[in-house]
């Protein structure tokens, strides 16, 4: 399992909601937070895994030593919204990438946990924010979506660079042709909720 990185496709598909929770969903879930940890992020969505369907964990301390807060969210929906704020976020699919987006100040988050609870939470500022993040990135929704004009104009080199090296992993060989992907992609509707590659 890695985080695939802009503009890998599958950032822009949308992800399906999941009808069961076994093992290896339990087991995706925990490498996710691994993964997460590794990459010093606050949360991770399945999607930026090349995962189909919707789960996507988070702990708002980016600390493996704070396990208390860690969270899976399994079909998460945002219910309600309040306020409104801008501040600076970034995203592990885009490394090095930090731009002000404004988002509710408070979500209200509906979803179910690993043990196939409903969860029903009111979340603010900072953990409001990365719940709004990794619901988007469910739907195939980027942060560079919300950016405003002037962050988008001076975020346009770096996506360009990320292009860039991405068509060059492709060219060697280490990330499959768009076509090959585009194949994999399609088969998430009728796939069992596994790994697609």
């Amino acid at each position: 399992m890695k985080i695939v990185q802009y503009p890998h496709p599958a950032l822009r598909h949308e992800t399906r909601p999941l009808t069961s929770i076994d093992n290896e969903v339990r087991k995706h879930a925990a490498e996710m937070l691994e993964l997460m940890y590794a990459s010093h992020g606050v949360g991770l969505a399945t999607n930026q895994v090349v995962l189909p369907y919707q789960m996507f964990v988070m702990n708002q301390t980016a600390e493996p030593q704070q396990r208390e807060h860690e969270r899976v969210f399994i079909n998460p929906v945002v219910v309600e919204r309040k306020g409104s704020i801008e501040g600076e976020e970034g995203c592990l699919s885009f490394p090095k990438l930090f731009q002000k987006v404004r988002r509710a100040k408070m979500v209200r988050v509906q979803a179910f946990n690993l043990q196939g609870e409903p969860v029903d939470e009111v979340f603010e500022d900072m953990p409001s924010r990365v719940c709004q993040h990794e619901i988007d990135h469910l739907h195939g929704d980027l942060f560079i979506d919300k950016m405003g004009a002037i962050a988008k104009l001076a975020s346009r080199s770096m996506l360009k660079d990320l292009e860039r090296e991405f068509r060059k992993a492709q060219q060697r060989g280490e990330i499959p042709s768009d076509e090959e992907l585009e194949k994999l992609l399609e088969s998430w509707t009728s796939s069992n909720g596994g790994p697609v590659m």
